[in-house]
Parts: C-alpha cells; sequence; structure tokens
C-alpha cells in the first residue's frame, strides 16, 4: 500500500497543473456550498437573537406584516385603516385583568428624516425617533441608564420629555450631563428624562441611535392621521400565553369595529413567527446553494473521470509492465483510485478552507459570530471521497482490465 501511495502522489505530481485545473473544480462546488453554509449558519444563531427584539411571551400587532409586502399585496396593506391611539386605549381597556404590560409605539421611518441637535451639535440623520408609552423597555429589552423612564403621567399631560441611547449621548453631549437638557429634534424641544443603556447593534444597525418621547407627544406634534400605533401584548406567562393572544385578537376585532363576518385588517406576530419566517428564507438559500454546488460538483467528477481516463491512455506501457513483472489488477485499480480520490479530496479541503473563511468575513461584516462548520465541512469531505470513488473507478477499472501483452505494444 505505502508504495502504491508513493506512486500515486508521484503521477500527481509529474502533471501539477493538470491537476491543480482538476481540482479546481471540486473546490468551487465545495466552496460555493461551505461559504453559503457557513454564513448561513453564523447568520441564523445571531439573527435569531437580532430578531428576537419583543420580550418574552410577547405578540404584537401591526398593520403590515413584520417582513415587508409583496409587490401584488401592497393595495391591499396599504387600503388597511391605521391603527389609532383611541383604538388602542380601547384596546388595552378590553384587556384589563388579562395582560397588565401593553406597549404602545409608533416611529417616524425616515418620514420625515429626523437630526436632533443640542447647542452647536448634531446627530446624523438617522434618528431612530418615535413615541412609546411606560412599557416600551420591557417589551423591546431596553432598560434605563440613568434618569428614569416615562409614567402614565408623562402620557396623560402629553410632556414634552425624552429618552435618548448612548449614540445621541456621544453626538451632543461629549463633555457633560444630558439629564435636564433641551434637545431639538425636528425642530420640536424635548427635555432628556433619561438615558437607554447601551443595547449595541442588530444587523450591522446601532440601536443605540435612538431618541423616544410620549406617545401621546409623538401623535399631538407630529400629526396622528400620519402614523399607525403599533401594540405589543405581553401575556402573564407562557401557560396563558395562546389564550391571552386569542383573546387579543378578539379585543383588538371590537377595538377596531370588525363585524364577526369580516377578516382581520391587520397583522399579529411574535418572536417564533419572526424567527420561523427567517428559517423559511435561510433554508430557501441553503437549497439553492445546495443545488448550484450539485451541480458544479457533477461537472468536476466528469472533469475528474475524464482526466483518468487520459492518464490510463497516457500510462497504458507503464501498466502492461506492471502486470508483466506481477502486479496484480486489484493493485492496479487501487492505485488509479487512490489517485482519483486524491485529486478529489485535495480540492475539498482546499473548497472548505476558502468557503470557511469567506463565509466567516461575510457573517463578521454583519456583526455575526464566527464559526466553523463542523457538520459540513465533514459532510464535504465524505461526498468529495465518494466522488473520487465513483468517478474513478471506471478508469481505474479500465486500467485494471488491460492486457499486459496488448499494453506492452501500445505506443
Amino acid at each position: 500500500m505505502n508504495e502504491i501511495l508513493r506512486m500515486a502522489f508521484g503521477a500527481l505530481g509529474v502533471n501539477k497543473l493538470r491537476s491543480f485545473l482538476t481540482m479546481s473544480g471540486i473546490t468551487i462546488g465545495v466552496f460555493s456550498v461551505i461559504g453559503v453554509m457557513t454564513a448561513v449558519s453564523a447568520l441564523r444563531g445571531s439573527i435569531e437573537v437580532g430578531l428576537s427584539f419583543l420580550g418574552s411571551n410577547m405578540f404584537q400587532f401591526s398593520r403590515f406584516p413584520a417582513f415587508g409586502v409583496n409587490g401584488n399585496d401592497e393595495h391591499k396593506y396599504l387600503a388597511r385603516r391605521r391603527f389609532t391611539l383611541d383604538q388602542a386605549q380601547r384596546y388595552i381597556e378590553f384587556m384589563a385583568g388579562t395582560a397588565d404590560v401593553i406597549c404602545l409605539k409608533a416611529f417616524a421611518n425616515g418620514n420625515p428624516v429626523v437630526q436632533a441637535s443640542y447647542g452647536n451639535h448634531k446627530t446624523t440623520k438617522r434618528v431612530t425617533f418615535g413615541g412609546t408609552n411606560q412599557y416600551f423597555l420591557k417589551a423591546n429589552q431596553f432598560e434605563i441608564g440613568t434618569g428614569r423612564n416615562f409614567t402614565p403621567e408623562d402620557m396623560d399631560l402629553v410632556r414634552p420629555v425624552a429618552i435618548i441611547g448612548q449614540d445621541i449621548i456621544t453626538k451632543l453631549f461629549p463633555s457633560e450631563n444630558p439629564m435636564g437638557k433641551l434637545i431639538k429634534a425636528n425642530e420640536r424641544t424635548y427635555t432628556v428624562i433619561g438615558t437607554f443603556a447601551s443595547k449595541g447593534t442588530m444587523f450591522g444597525s446601532s440601536e443605540d441611535n435612538i431618541i423616544m418621547i410620549p406617545i401621546t407627544r409623538f401623535l399631538m406634534d407630529f400629526g396622528a392621521e400620519k402614523y399607525s400605533v403599533n401594540i405589543a401584548t405581553e401575556a402573564p406567562s407562557q401557560q396563558v400565553y395562546n389564550a391571552t393572544m386569542e383573546k387579543g385578537i378578539t379585543a383588538m376585532r371590537v377595538a377596531r369595529g370588525l363585524r364577526p363576518e369580516q377578516d382581520n385588517d391587520f397583522e399579529i406576530y411574535s418572536n417564533d413567527t419572526l424567527i420561523a419566517a427567517f428559517a423559511k428564507v435561510a433554508d430557501v438559500i441553503s437549497s439553492g446553494a445546495l443545488i448550484i454546488s450539485a451541480i458544479a460538483l457533477l461537472a468536476a467528477g466528469v472533469g475528474i473521470m475524464n482526466i483518468m481516463l487520459v492518464s490510463v491512455t497516457e500510462r497504458t506501457k507503464e501498466i502492461g509492465v506492471r502486470k508483466a513483472v506481477g502486479a496484480r489488477k486489484i493493485l492496479i485499480l487501487t492505485q488509479f483510485l487512490v489517485e482519483s480520490v486524491v485529486l478529489s479530496v485535495t480540492g475539498g479541503l482546499v473548497g472548505i478552507l476558502l468557503g470557511t473563511i469567506a463565509g466567516d468575513v461575510l457573517a463578521s461584516l454583519l456583526s455575526a459570530q464566527i464559526i466553523f462548520p463542523w457538520g459540513w465541512a465533514t459532510a464535504g469531505v465524505t461526498v468529495c471521497s465518494a466522488i473520487g470513488v465513483v468517478f474513478g473507478m471506471y478508469p481505474a477499472w479500465k486500467a485494471a482490465s488491460l492486457d499486459p501483452i496488448e499494453a506492452l505494444r501500445f505506443e
């Protein structure tokens, strides 16, 4: 066996360029699937955490689906009525005694583009700006860094107060305490009563670049008719989650004045539904990568068979000499199979290495955790070994079956 391995590697080393080009086909096929799977695996964990922006046992009502609108259905969602503050307050009354934590929120969403200022300091024009109530922290997994949270009195008295994120502090208050200071956001003035503790980034975007004010003040300052209120509800426990959601749907239908025969004119989603929706997208991407890689590997396998057949033809006299001096058929077969497998596995290992690096680079750019896909790497080596055996078997059998007399006569 040692002699067979030495001869196999020696034969591959004779035609380095041809061996390299043959391995490249395998490398490309494995690279594509390992690269995509590494990125998807790394992003899956990161995005599942990121998508859990709602607190535990939370579900949310919205006018539009969480992951955007299909172009064909856009008119359907645009025709829906906005969620008004009156409807939200009626919903809260209906849910009294069932759910105590109900967060109301509305965001500018880039219209108008919001830029905050204090004295000569200004933020970028990408500030997340919106209105909410005292339950925003719990519903969206924020914490107060300094100062205080909103109170029911802030809502009832429509106070012009604000809680700001750490990016806003860095831009506007580089060398002083923001508490009690007056800042401007979209030409309106608000008093800073609190700051959010740093939350970091999600999907490459900072969650600390945020200013929130009481929702009653937000709607009064910028027009209640322009905005739809999102309503997030927390069930008291996981055991009563489904029952709370069912009652919430009924309460929302009543609050919006829907008749029994009318369909819901709102969307409802939770962390689980968001993660499930992303999982479907990830599965589609993974399936596409597998199909493309399978085609590439099939083509690479055919290339290996072709090169091995050429090698058998070029080395016919060598095979004849070996048979004449006593080489058995199984040894010839094994030698050419080893050459085929070495070509395939070496190309696969290079593809795994390059694919892992590429996938992790993409993941790191999107602030996801860097991983090594052990499962996919093992599968890649196994598949490459199988390709080497399957596509190398016919050339190896052909070499082993040569008649020694005819092979010695070959020119």
